[in-house]
Order: C-alpha cells, then sequence, then structure tokens
C-alpha cells in the first residue's frame, strides 16, 4: 500500500453501558496507525467491550449504550449515519476462538469480496490467493483450496479468518485474544504475520499474555475496572509504568 498513511483510531471520553451496567468510563486513547497496539488488564476490565465497539460489534446487544466518540480518520463510526457493513470492511475482527465458515479454504477468503465488490472469477483468484500469502497461509493449502476449512489445524484456521479479514482490505484489523487457544508455534507465526502486517494496516490486539503484549506491540494500554489507567509505548510501560497499579500488574502482583 502507499499513499496517505490511514487507520488512525481515537477515543474521546468513551463510555459504554451493559444495560445499568457501566463497563467503560471516560476512555480517551489514541492508537496509532501502521503499528500494533495492545490491550491488558485483568479479565472483565473492559478490553474487549472496548475493541468491539469500535466496528460496532455491540449493535445488536439489548440495552447497550455508549458516551462519547470513537474514531477512524477523523470520522465517529458511532454515528448513526455510518454503513455498519462498510465500516467492518474497513475494521477487521478476528476473534478468540477461530471461526471459520464451514466451507472450502477458497470460498471462506472469497466470502466477503463477493459479497461487496463482486469482482470477476480471475479477479477473485487473485483476491483470494494475495490474502492467503499475505496471512502465511498459501503454500499450506494452495493445493486443497477448494477442500473443508474445518480440515485444517487450529493455528492454520486462525490464519485463515485472518486472510479472510485482509481479503476486504481492511485499514485497521482487530483480535481479541487470538493465540488463547493456539500451541506455542502456532502462536508464533501468528505473531510473525501481525510483525509484518503492521506494515500496512493499523493492529489491535487484547491479550492476557503479557509476555506477547511486551515482545510484539508498540504501544500497550492498560485497563482496570473500566478505565483507561496507562498508555504509551511498550518499552515505557513494561519497564518504567508510571502508575503503580499498572506496575502491580505487569509484575503479578494482581491480575
Amino acid at each position: 500500500m502507499s499513499g496517505t498513511i490511514t487507520g488512525a483510531l481515537s477515543a474521546d471520553r468513551y463510555s459504554f453501558w451493559y444495560g445499568e451496567m457501566q463497563a467503560l468510563f471516560d476512555v480517551t486513547l489514541d492508537i496509532a496507525p501502521r503499528a500494533i497496539t495492545a490491550l491488558i488488564g485483568p479479565s472483565g476490565c473492559g478490553k474487549s467491550t472496548f475493541l468491539r465497539s469500535i466496528n460496532r460489534m455491540h449493535d445488536l446487544t439489548p440495552g447497550v449504550r455508549t458516551a462519547g466518540t470513537l474514531r477512524l480518520d477523523g470520522d465517529d463510526v458511532l454515528d448513526r449515519g455510518v454503513d455498519v457493513v462498510q465500516l467492518r470492511q474497513r475494521i477487521g475482527m478476528v476473534f478468540q476462538r477461530w471461526n471459520p465458515f464451514p466451507k472450502s479454504i477458497y470460498d471462506n477468503v472469497a466470502y466477503g469480496p463477493r459479497l461487496n465488490r463482486k469482482p470477476s472469477g480471475d479477479q477473485l483468484d487473485d483476491i483470494v490467493e494475495q490474502a492467503l500469502r499475505r496471512a502465511a497461509l498459501w503454500d499450506e493449502v494452495k493445493d486443497r483450496l477448494r477442500t473443508s476449512a474445518l480440515g485444517l489445524s487450529g493455528g492454520q484456521q486462525q490464519r485463515l479468518c485472518i486472510a479472510r479479514a485482509l481479503a476486504n482490505e481492511p485499514e485497521v484489523l482487530l483480535l481479541d485474544e487470538p493465540c488463547s487457544a493456539l500451541d506455542p508455534i502456532a502462536t508464533q507465526k501468528v505473531e510473525e504475520l501481525l510483525w509484518e502486517l503492521k506494515k500496512d494496516l493499523t493492529v489491535l490486539i487484547v491479550t492476557h499474555n503479557l509476555q506477547q503484549a511486551a515482545r510484539l506491540s508498540d504501544q500497550t494500554a492498560f485497563f482496570y475496572l473500566g478505565r483507561l489507567v496507562e498508555h504509551g509505548a511498550t518499552d515505557q510501560l513494561f519497564t518504567a509504568p508510571r502508575e503503580e497499579r499498572t506496575e502491580s500488574y505487569i509484575t503479578g502482583r494482581f491480575g
């Protein structure tokens, strides 16, 4: 990709409620484009709620309400006039548990482009190949594209889900604990893939694995009890945190 850098995310006093329960409190955060930002914190601290808000995954959840803004390249993604389908093309999502469709490998990757762009057959072949190459999966599956995606290993299925998101040419890739169910070798492959993808994309990852956050991310944001406690360069946050609660968490005194 070339030209204007896109994929800058920002939150300004963003709050979120599930019914009467407030899950996020006045989160203000700038997320740099073309970089990996890790969201860390104990379970239930609001990390996944914040992540899923960015591409409107909560839209159909009863009783949800929000305040403040979430912006992608300056535009509020929460605006009622936003086309959510188009938004999710720009902001891809990968979940904790891989979820390929019960279709062929090819049809999994081709699903979004077929729906959104309706390319010709040759164009679609190119889109599928490029997405699988970017997901570091092409060489492993190129001879069985028409076989079921469910026959792949767990790590391969997760990379296939990343390829499925990449086929829509997003500006941002959101990942919610993408390696928590993977073995160390598969985890390493996903981390190496994300390191390559940040050349073109803004990558935002929720992880409970502090070692993963430390080795993978450029920036880290620490959430606690629904509040953003600290955000900064990963090296700084892990070696010289400004907040006592951050230090207590990363040194294992609570979590």
